[in-house]
């Protein structure tokens, strides 16, 4: 069955994808039952696309009519919807947002094939808290809970909740135009923890795949994944880029077989908006466990808090593959919890508190990683260092067991070698810095490690070869300050 008009060209479209992404081999594709799958689209149920009119109605339509088939493929044009309406009332006199996508319990494939689509707030919504009697921003003192007032512009301008049957999401913006936003008070415990994110996947139990999707500037996360703790099933998200987002670039608050793959998560909290923590990616376990998450190709550059954050809640198991972490106002990366893997990437800026161990293979690994403090790196010239003078590219004072192995630690500009314990594992490594300042890089050094620059090492156990400054120690149980 079809709702709606769908031409012979937009039937081909889908037939060309179906063919192209290799369903065969594609786990999380839910093109494959194109042929017998409904089609829907906005137009049917009234939109315009003109970047005018007010499209929202019609995509609640929509979706109210996909959940009644449990599934079903949406089908956009290369058009821009404005979405977003807010009504005031309820006994709480909330703004209360209009849903938009907003799918709940399918138990067949749900595909959106954006086709270059703009989905883009409405101009003026409501975010925060405001006074219902006047509609002037309400300001108070923090942690604030109290529900009157408090405005939402939408929960998600995607939201994928319970469902069994496969989804799949590609070639889409989704654009909060956080600037055009009316912003009141905050609410919570830090700045504005509401609603108001581009994707929002929630309790999903099938295999889920989302493909070249550019989301920016929402208010709250690009993306917001709470995904289902016992999930056999895995999700790929990839060539997604999240930016100017006002909390988070994506938060991933529990589930597992998360896979990201040359995605970009830049400039949270940099838009207009910020909320804490402002990272890139926030793995943070809230009332079940985060597993199984890897990252290959992906890059978190220049957020107003943390690349990377990982310190609350019960969290690990994650791998950083062929990674870029550039911090320009905070750290790079703050690992602390168990089980991260590091492989080949590449730090810009200072990296806070890996998680040390007594079980080695707990502890945060990084091999064949790169370290630098190259202005030249960093889009915007500027390299964070922590709040110290001595500027450590690598600040984990209390770790144990962290490996360090074939990694390069090459500093040309302010920052200065690790600040690190005996604890700490360095094998095969080099380091070398250009600031006169002291450095401490201390660990148990094993194979063969080069350091050149002023460095005290006098707390360090050297069970293999150590080269400082040009001299070779080897197997010396502790060595002297090397400045």
């Amino acid at each position: 069955m079809t709702v709606g008009s769908v031409t012979s060209d937009q039937r081909a479209i889908l037939n060309r994808r179906h063919f192209l992404v290799g369903c065969a081999a594609c786990v999380g594709c839910s093109m494959s039952a194109n042929a017998d799958s409904e089609i829907f689209t906005p137009e049917a149920f009234g939109a315009s696309g003109d970047g005018k009119t007010d499209d929202t109605d019609a995509f609640v339509a929509l979706s109210q009519h996909l959940n009644k088939s449990g599934g079903g493929t949406v089908l956009l044009r290369r058009a821009t919807y404005i979405v977003g309406k807010q009504a005031l009332g309820g006994k709480n006199r909330s703004y209360r947002p209009s849903p938009i996508l907003d799918f709940q319990k399918c138990s067949r494939p749900v595909s959106i094939v954006g086709n270059g689509a703009v989905l883009r707030a409405a101009p003026g919504l409501r975010f925060g808290t405001f006074d219902p009697s006047t509609g002037r921003p309400f300001e108070h003192a923090m942690p604030f809970y109290e529900p009157k007032g408090r405005a939402s512009p939408y929960e998600a301008m995607i939201n994928i909740e319970r469902c069994s049957g496969s989804i799949a999401i590609s070639d889409l913006e989704l654009d909060g135009n956080l600037g055009a936003l009316q912003i009141g008070g905050k609410w919570g415990n830090r700045g504005w923890q509401i609603g108001g994110s581009g994707i929002r996947l929630v309790g999903n139990s099938g295999p889920e795949r989302i493909e070249r999707v550019y989301v920016h500037h929402h208010p709250l996360d690009g993306l917001l994944i709470l995904g289902a703790e016992d999930r056999t099933t895995s999700t790929l998200i990839s060539d997604v880029v999240s930016e100017y987002n006002g909390r988070q670039g994506c938060t991933v608050s529990s589930g597992r077989n998360y896979n990201f793959e040359r995605c970009r998560f830049s400039r949270t909290g940099k838009g207009g908006l910020q909320s804490a923590p402002g990272a890139g990616v926030d793995i943070e376990a809230g009332h079940s466990k985060i597993r199984d998450l890897r990252f290959s190709g992906c890059e978190f550059s220049d957020n107003d808090g943390v690349g990377v954050v990982a310190d609350t809640g019960n969290s690990a198991g994650a791998l950083f593959d062929d990674c870029r972490f550039i911090g320009t106002t905070r750290w790079s990366a703050w690992p602390d919890k168990p089980l991260f893997r590091f492989v080949n990437c590449l730090f810009v800026g200072s990296l806070a508190h890996p998680k040390g161990d007594a079980d080695p293979l707990r502890a945060a690994q990084f091999s064949g990683c790169r370290f630098r403090d190259d202005p030249s790196l960093s889009p915007t010239g500027q390299v964070y260092g922590g709040t110290g003078k001595s500027r450590p590219i690598v600040l984990a004072p209390s770790g144990r067991n962290i490996m360090f192995a074939k990694c390069d630690f090459t500093l040309t500009a302010a920052a200065v070698l690790p600040f690190t314990n005996r604890n700490v594992i360095y094998s095969d490594c080099t380091m070398s810095q250009r600031s006169p300042e002291l450095a401490h890089p201390n660990g148990t050094f094993i194979g063969t490690n080069r350091i050149d620059g002023n460095v005290d090492l006098s707390r360090s156990a050297v069970k293999g070869e150590l080269v400082v400054n040009g001299r070779s120690r080897v197997g010396n149980d502790a060595q002297d300050s090397n400045s």
